[in-house]
């Protein structure tokens, strides 16, 4: 098995250990004609924005990847530091981008795309550097550099979509950002979403976020429907285990256990299989 399937697997299981730890993130199960919340919980907590360096998020990254996978971007970082500022630099740090990217961890290849694009000002160095920030947002639980991983994804995704005003995947992006804390009403997101499937009813991303949002604001019914209309596109072990945590939730034990099956048979990891019985088991008891 590749190793970007390995970490994916875990990324799931470990989003989903934490998810019904977190509040709803604004939002409050008050439905409106689509199907989502039409309100905010008032008095969002802000937290202030810590400067966070590369340096910093590399170091956390290569205490969770094997030691055999930072060979190379060791290498990279230490020719990183002994090249004269110029183009030459910012060659090495697509690279290191690229590097962070093949072993699965977006917090650092962020911050490189990111100079990348405040550099160049290219569209495809914005949305990378956005969704990889909205990555790291969504797998970590560090209070300390979620402020800062909202604030570069929004502006990696609004430079982005000043440059391509019609492309989706930066509208998509925006709408994460500002929901996950980017914007004053987490609301505004969740109408780029919602734009975002007016115009392209099958659109993956966007139906995973709403369907994601949707359980986080209680909303398990409209997440199930999000998600098997994922399935009902393209079938994926992400989309299959969202929804069958949403129907634990909704206590439809036999449901659930069958997507959890399916998760199980479309990701043949060892480990992610173990805990997929668990969780079978947990039901079944």
């Amino acid at each position: 098995m590749k190793v970007k399937q390995i970490v994916a697997a875990g990324a799931i299981v470990a989003l989903m250990g934490y998810l019904y730890t977190l509040p709803p993130k604004g939002l409050k199960p008050k439905d409106n004609e689509s199907g989502h919340s039409n309100g905010v919980v008032a008095g969002r907590p802000s937290c202030p924005v810590k400067q966070v360096s590369v340096e910093a998020v590399s170091a956390s990254a290569k205490a969770v990847i094997a030691p055999s996978l930072t060979t190379k971007i060791a290498s990279l970082e230490d020719q990183l530091s002994k090249t004269p500022e110029g183009e030459a630099k910012f060659d090495v740090k697509r690279k290191l981008a690229q590097q962070w990217d093949d072993v699965n961890q977006p917090a650092p290849a962020a911050f490189y795309y990111l100079d990348l694009a405040r550099h160049d000002n290219k569209f495809e160095d914005w949305l990378n550097a956005g969704n990889r920030f909205n990555d790291a947002y969504k797998f970590t639980q560090d209070t300390n550099v979620q402020p800062a991983y909202i604030a570069n994804a929004v502006e990696a995704f609004e430079h982005a979509t000043k440059l391509k005003p019609t492309n989706l995947d930066a509208k998509t992006g925006l709408g994460v950002a500002y929901v996950n804390g980017g914007a004053p009403s987490p609301m505004q997101g969740i109408g780029l979403l919602l734009d975002v499937v007016k115009q392209d009813p099958n659109n993956h991303s966007a139906n995973l976020n709403l369907g994601q949002f949707a359980m986080k604001s209680g909303q398990y019914d409209k997440a199930v429907a999000r998600f098997k209309s994922i399935i009902a596109q393209k079938p994926d072990v992400e989309a299959y285990f969202y929804l069958a945590e949403s129907y634990k939730q909704l206590g439809m034990k036999k449901e659930a256990i069958a997507a959890y099956k399916k998760c199980k048979e479309m990701m043949p990891d060892p480990a992610f299989g173990e805990r997929i019985d668990q969780f079978i088991k947990e039901l079944q008891d």
